[in-house]
């Protein structure tokens, strides 16, 4: 089983951040919550905090643990761990997606996620 984290980025105006995958990329097109697999001797907040830093030059502060999701795809199962956090330094400059957008909660569903991802939209839409 492969571990990965999510960061559930939350802005001031409450809009939470989700980023497309390039389209050469596994799951390419569909969109996600930011984040990468956890590496040898790392927790999982500090892999959050280095997947976004390399991925989108973004230092992050972790806020609150939001909730896991095992999830098989056809290349094997992967754990998801999701954390809730703010942007504290940097601008967005991607290197791993395509594109991102702030989406209000409850607009998350009108974008095609990537399907581990769908248990935390619906956890975020029941809150």
């Amino acid at each position: 089983m492969i571990h990965v984290v999510a960061g559930i980025l939350i802005n001031e105006k409450e809009e939470i951040l989700i980023a497309k995958r390039k389209e050469e990329k596994h799951l390419g097109g569909y969109w996600e919550f930011p984040g990468g697999k956890i590496e040898a001797g790392e927790t999982p907040e500090q892999s959050l905090i280095r997947e976004l830093k390399e991925e989108m030059h973004i230092e992050i502060k972790i806020k609150n643990y939001f909730g896991e999701n095992v999830y098989e795809y056809q290349r094997g199962m992967i754990k998801l761990i999701a954390y809730t956090c703010e942007i504290v330094k940097g601008k967005i400059i991607l290197t791993d997606h395509s594109e991102y957008k702030w989406v209000k909660k409850e607009d998350l569903n009108q974008y095609e996620l990537a399907p581990a991802d769908i248990h935390f939209v619906n956890l975020l839409c029941e809150n």
